[in-house]
């Protein structure tokens, strides 16, 4: 592995200018826990940006820096829905043509959503996603935009951390989904920078549990899509963990922890019944962690990052129905 230079907080201040007026600056969102210890939970819904997740900060900040040479040309992705759905938005913002590679198998409203915005989707075999955008990129000349191994997409992503420590400097304990690493990257960046004391912990469904399991191996570990795509929280289905987020996860994450399909649906119905706030399974595995691991929050203030909301809506009224 390349020793890559990490992002740094100078680098997620300039994403924040650069995303001003463009990205939601959402708020932190009181959700009660019922028959729960003491402490505070508190929802940081990226579900309210305008694609619906937090993708768009990190895909705005990347493509918003290229040069016109390289806009003219278009841009490429690989996604599983919701990057789709953000380069796609900042595409058409910006008058530029987006390419977007997504694995068969993704939530169909997530495809809609993309073409919808006017952009190319290429659907393929899972183990084919990752492949496919380097072969159209030199075919065509697009610009690879990543969804998460990227330093201006990270530091995109970052701003959530820093909004999180403008808001609540006292924060003890931020939990994020982790799927390809560019979300806790830059967060755990910001939240380590800004409030040293709190702590920063990665959630992953165990049934797409390679974070976790490199973490503890101290290695990242790659995980077959035959596995990884056993779990309903589709944006969490990435094989292995980027090498540049794998860096920043070693510095500065204290841990990774797993929680079970039905505690992410539980989850959903929390965030729905106590905050009003539509999540996505994907979305909600932070909170799914605090409902499952109450010895991580040891009655503090706990911030759980709400990535997405985009959720098939057959899907999501079976979940509420219990």
């Amino acid at each position: 592995m390349t020793d890559r230079p990490l992002v740094g907080i100078d680098d997620i201040d300039r994403a924040a200018e650069r995303i001003a007026g463009v990205a939601v600056r959402t708020p932190l969102v009181t959700c009660a826990v019922p028959q729960r210890r003491p402490g505070t939970l508190l929802i940081k819904p990226e579900s309210l940006q305008p694609i619906g997740a937090f993708k768009l900060r990190g895909a705005y900040n990347k493509i918003a820096s290229l040069d016109p040479e390289q806009r003219g040309r278009g841009v490429v992705a690989s996604s599983s829905g919701n990057h789709a759905q953000a380069v796609a938005y900042v595409a058409c913002t910006l008058g530029i043509k987006a390419t977007l590679v997504i694995p068969e198998g993704a939530a169909e409203i997530k495809i809609a959503a993309t073409r919808a915005y006017g952009a190319e989707v290429v659907l393929v075999p899972p183990d084919q996603r990752d492949t496919k955008p380097l072969e159209l990129a030199a075919e065509h000349g697009y610009t690879l935009v990543p969804p998460y191994d990227d330093p201006a997409v990270i530091a995109g992503t970052g701003t959530i951390g820093a909004e999180i420590a403008a808001d609540l400097p006292d924060v003890d304990l931020v939990l994020v989904p982790v799927s390809g690493g560019g979300l806790i990257s830059g967060i755990a960046t910001a939240i380590k920078t800004r409030c040293p004391r709190a702590r920063v912990i990665g959630v992953e469904p165990e049934l797409a549990a390679d974070a976790a399991e490199s973490f503890r191996r101290g290695q990242r570990v790659e995980w077959s899509p035959e596995l990884t795509f056993r779990t309903a929280a589709d944006g969490l289905r990435v094989a292995v963990v980027g090498e540049l987020p794998w860096l920043h996860i070693q510095r500065y994450v204290d841990d990774i922890v797993t929680v079970t399909e039905e505690q992410i649906r539980d989850a959903v119905r929390l965030l729905a019944r106590s905050a009003r706030l539509v999540a996505e399974p994907s979305g909600a595995v932070a909170t799914a962690a605090h409902l499952a691991h109450p010895e991580l929050s040891a009655g503090g203030t706990t911030a759980a990052v709400l990535s997405g909301g985009n959720v098939d809506p057959a899907q999501y009224i079976e979940i509420l129905r219990g």
